[in-house]
């Protein structure tokens, strides 16, 4: 009888391909920076894994109004997302948003609307309300489950396989309204990884 002596870093390609073994995630926290090096709190990041849904067709969000504020002032979802406008103040509100990526225009309203607003593209939606100038906020879509909002570090932290990943990213202080694209690469290790986001 012959036994097969085929080293196993020579087979991992060929079973990774025949789907014997999965890819396994590792903890990676992502750190976003701004273009002088400082961390960048309440910004969006998502990473796009393969063979991960791109869209749904069921998450839900809730973008609120609360003391003439919107809460959260950043959303991030998924593309696909249904998001509800609950009015938690005395005072009615109007909503409205311009983006290409959303029209939005909730006229004057208490509670909740009945239908929430399906965000069916990837992009940034800025918010605001024809009554009170004051308030704004964004809604980040894209298209990944796979995101998170910067913490005080500007940190983040995600399971991910090791490998390059695509990345898009947002915050409020750059002067593009655009999400930006960056690359991530995952050491086998996991670790922390920066990133470096452009003005």
């Amino acid at each position: 009888m012959l036994l097969d002596m085929t080293p196993t870093h020579r087979l991992l390609p060929f079973l990774l391909a025949l789907g014997c073994i999965s890819a396994q995630a590792v903890p990676v926290t992502v750190q976003l920076r701004g273009p002088n090096g400082q961390p960048l709190a309440g910004a969006a990041v998502a990473v796009e894994v393969k063979g991960r849904t791109g869209k749904t067709s069921t998450a839900k969000a809730e973008m609120g109004q609360r003391d003439r504020q919107f809460t959260p002032q950043l959303l991030v979802v998924q593309t696909g997302t249904a998001v509800n406008f609950p009015n938690f103040d005395t005072v009615r509100h109007h909503v409205y948003s311009f983006s290409p990526i959303k029209v939005i225009d909730i006229k004057l309203y208490s509670g909740t609307p009945s239908e929430p607003v399906v965000f069916d593209k990837p992009g940034v939606a800025a918010l605001g309300c024809n009554i009170h100038d004051r308030m704004s906020a964004h809604i980040i879509v894209v298209d990944t489950p796979t995101f998170a909002r910067t913490d005080d570090k500007g940190q983040a932290s995600f399971d991910l396989p090791a490998g390059e990943h695509a990345v898009k990213a947002w915050h409020a202080g750059q002067k593009s309204p655009t999400l930006q694209a960056l690359k991530l690469d995952v050491p086998a290790a996991g670790g922390t990884v920066a990133l470096t986001l452009a003005e």
